[in-house]
C-alpha cells in the first residue's frame, strides 16, 4: 500500500479519541509533567492516545514528544543502537559502553535535554511490558531526577509487568477495547473524509472482524477501499480474505517443523509487533491453522496442543510474548526430531 496509511492521516486530535472516559482522564493531566500509564489491549489506540495528548500540550510535539518503541533498545545489537540516528548524538565516541549503559545513558540524556518549547517534554515509551527489572530500577531513578521538565509516558498491555515504584508515580489510564460501533463511526468518518463509497453493512462487517482492535480496523477499510474503490459487505468479505495472516502463521510453523528456529522467531515477531497480535490470540491463530492443515499429522497437532496448555498461563503471566511462543515452536519441532528418530 503506496498510499500513506489512514492511521496516521487521520490520527486523533485529544477530543476526538473514541472513548470519552479516555478523553476526560487524559484533559485532567494537560498542563503539567504528570507521568501516565496508558493500559489497555492490542490496536485499542494507546500511542494514538500519546500522540494527541503531546499535541495538546507541546506546541512543538515534534520536537518535545520523544518516542521510544522498547524494541529499540531491547531487541537490538550494541551497534544497532549506536548507529541509529536517533541516538548516536548521546552515543558518539561511547563504543566501550555494555549495551546495558548504552540504554541508561540514552534515557537520561532524552530526559535532561530542556524542551524546545513550554516547560516540560514528553517520552513515549510504547509496549512497556518488555523492559527489564533492572532497567525499570535505573528508569525510575530517571524519573524521579527530572519529575519537573520530563513527563514519562507508558503505553503496556500488561501494567502489572511494571515494578511498583513506576507504577505509583503514575497516572493510569485505563483503555478498553472500543465497541463496533464506537469503531464503525470512526471507519465511517474516515470513509466520508476519503470521499469512499460505502455502506452499513460493510463497515459492520469490517468492525466486527476486527474484534476490537481499531488499528485492524482501519487498516482492513484502507486495503478494501484501495482494491475496490468502495467498501461494501462483499468487497469487505473478498478483502478479509486476502489479506488474513494464515499463510505468515503456517510459515512459522513450517519453519520450526523444519528447524529453522531464527526464521520463526522472526515470523512470530512481525506478526506480534507489525499485525498487532497479542500472545494469546497468536497461540489460538497457531492452533487454528495447524488444525486446517494438511502437512501437519495427527500426533503434530496433539502434541502442539499439549504444549499450548502449558504456555497458556506464561503468555498471561510473563514479560515477552514472543519469547514463550518461540519456545513453544522449538519444543514441537524437538518433538518431531525425537519422533522421527524413534521411527
Amino acid at each position: 500500500m503506496d498510499a500513506p496509511l489512514w492511521i496516521d492521516t487521520y490520527a486523533p486530535a485529544l477530543s476526538e479519541l473514541p472513548q470519552p472516559e479516555v478523553v476526560e482522564r487524559l484533559d485532567r493531566t494537560v498542563g503539567e509533567p504528570m507521568n501516565l500509564v496508558l493500559q489497555g489491549p492490542p490496536g485499542v489506540g494507546k500511542t494514538a492516545a500519546a500522540r494527541a495528548l503531546a499535541r495538546e500540550v507541546h506546541e512543538d510535539a515534534e520536537a518535545d514528544l520523544i518516542e521510544l518503541n522498547v524494541a529499540d533498545f531491547f531487541d537490538r545489537t550494541k551497534k544497532e543502537i549506536s548507529n541509529d540516528p536517533r541516538f548516536e548524538g548521546f552515543l558518539t565516541g561511547r563504543s566501550r559502553m555494555s549495551k546495558r549503559d548504552m540504554i541508561s545513558h540514552v534515557l537520561k540524556e532524552s530526559a535532561s535535554h530542556a524542551p524546545v518549547s513550554g516547560n516540560f517534554k514528553t517520552i513515549l515509551l510504547d509496549n512497556a511490558e518488555a523492559i527489564r527489572e533492572d532497567f525499570q530500577q535505573a528508569l525510575r531513578r530517571v524519573m524521579e531526577q527530572h519529575h519537573r521538565t520530563t513527563q514519562f509516558v507508558f503505553t503496556t498491555r500488561q501494567p502489572a509487568k511494571l515494578i511498583a515504584p513506576i507504577n505509583s508515580r503514575c497516572f493510569p489510564v485505563p483503555m478498553r477495547a472500543p465497541t463496533t460501533d464506537e469503531t464503525i463511526a470512526v471507519l465511517e468518518g474516515i470513509c466520508e473524509a476519503e470521499g469512499v463509497d460505502h455502506d452499513e453493512a460493510g463497515l459492520e462487517f469490517v468492525a466486527s472482524a476486527a474484534g476490537g482492535n481499531l488499528r485492524r480496523a482501519i487498516l482492513t477499510a484502507q486495503t478494501t477501499a484501495t482494491q475496490n474503490d468502495e467498501l461494501t459487505m462483499q468487497t469487505a468479505y473478498e478483502t478479509l480474505g486476502d489479506i488474513g495472516d494464515d499463510d505468515e502463521i503456517l510459515s512459522a510453523l513450517t519453519e520450526a517443523r523444519d528447524g529453522d528456529l531464527k526464521s520463526a522467531r522472526k515470523t512470530v515477531d512481525d506478526l506480534l509487533a507489525d499485525e498487532g497480535y497479542d500472545g494469546n490470540e497468536l497461540l489460538g491463530e497457531l492452533l487454528r491453522v495447524a488444525r486446517s492443515r494438511s502437512e501437519f499429522g495427527t500426533s503434530d497437532i496433539t502434541r502442539l496442543h499439549a504444549l499450548a496448555g502449558e504456555v497458556d498461563l506464561e503468555l498471561t503471566e510473563g514479560l515477552d510474548d514472543r519469547l514463550h511462543l518461540t519456545h513453544l515452536l522449538a519444543a514441537w519441532a524437538e518433538g518431531r526430531t525425537e519422533l522421527r528418530s524413534t521411527a
